[in-house]
């Protein structure tokens, strides 16, 4: 790179990202870290040559087809890329990546802390202490599950998958999992393969969601595979909220027939997320911190930046998506 190309950057990233990046690119920061709307990122974006935007940002097809010619590279600052239209960006010829890898351990974290708070009924524990609702013991008080020994269900078997797998083997839980394509037996590390989804959730105490969001896995998780899941069964996803159809879950979960769930996403997250998840005393809610580490965030804007400098520099980046 001879003259620094502009980089917008549309939310507040950590002062190390924002630092590291000024030294490659010129940049135009969020320091409110504002939550554009549709015409102020367009706006924004007139002049820059690249856009290193989060999940909160979302680039449909027509929003990329307003693009200016000029743009080269839309530098996620996330794994997850169902915030853009691929497609799209290829046919404008706008080089996409995204941060794989660096997030999977934090994620994971959160996997293990959904599925304990669900097991063991720590929302509504910790509401007993807040409001002074807690008036003594007895065996029978704020009985949960344990999930040591238990079978966990991984559904999608990628990064963030495997790590949950390697974690859950603290607890001796038993693996299970489904996949694309089943794992070499090195990676599987002794975890039970299962060809289709209906089979898997049939033979697990404990389901864990850490596929990709796509059109295939849109709604995956429906009413007719809920019930083939055992009725003491717990629901986890720290992937995306598009995966779960909330009203077959909600209602499972309302009327006992499996026990309980912890959730990191959502659909119409932050502001539309189903209302009754809030009023249900067997659901553990989490407001999208998979990634929310000091370590993790700051080793995601490392990883974009990385990205950005490889194309500028006529490099193939190595996390290319698009």
């Amino acid at each position: 790179m001879t003259k620094k190309p502009l980089v917008l950057v549309t939310r507040k990233l950590p002062d190390s990202v924002e630092a590291r990046l000024s030294e490659y690119f010129e940049t135009i920061l969020n320091p409110d870290d504002r939550l554009y709307s549709r015409d102020e990122l367009l706006q924004l974006a007139e002049k820059v040559d690249a856009i290193l935007p989060c999940h909160t940002e979302k680039f449909p097809a027509d929003t990329i087809a307003l693009l200016p010619d000029r743009i080269k590279a839309i530098a996620n600052y996330s794994v997850g890329v169902d915030h853009v239209d691929l497609d799209a960006a290829r046919e404008k010829q706008i080089i996409v990546t995204n941060t794989p890898d660096v997030l999977s351990d934090a994620t994971a974290e959160i996997a293990i802390l959904l599925m304990l708070g669900a097991a063991r009924r720590a929302s509504e524990g910790e509401r007993l202490i807040r409001n002074q609702q807690w008036k003594d013991w007895s065996p029978a008080f704020m009985v949960g599950q344990q999930i040591s020994h238990k079978r966990l269900g991984i559904l999608g078997m990628g990064r963030v998958g495997q790590v949950v797998a390697r974690r859950a083997r603290g607890f001796d839980m038993k693996i299970h999992y489904h996949n694309r394509k089943r794992l070499d037996a090195n990676r599987e590390q002794g975890a039970i393969y299962h060809s289709t989804v209906e089979e898997l959730v049939s033979e697990i105490d404990v389901l864990s969601i850490n596929c990709p969001a796509s059109e295939n896995t849109r709604g995956l998780l429906n009413g007719q595979l809920i019930a083939k899941l055992p009725a003491h069964a717990i629901v986890i996803n720290t992937s995306r909220g598009v995966i779960v159809d909330d009203e077959a879950l909600i209602d499972a979960l309302k009327s006992g027939r499996i026990a309980a769930a912890g959730l990191d996403v959502f659909n119409g997250e932050p502001d539309a997320i189903h209302p009754e998840y809030r009023e249900l005393d067997n659901v553990f809610l989490l407001p999208h911190i998979g990634s929310a580490t000091e370590e993790t965030r700051e080793a995601m804007g490392f990883r974009a930046i990385d990205n950005l400098i490889a194309i500028f520099n006529g490099i193939e980046p190595g996390d290319r998506v698009a």
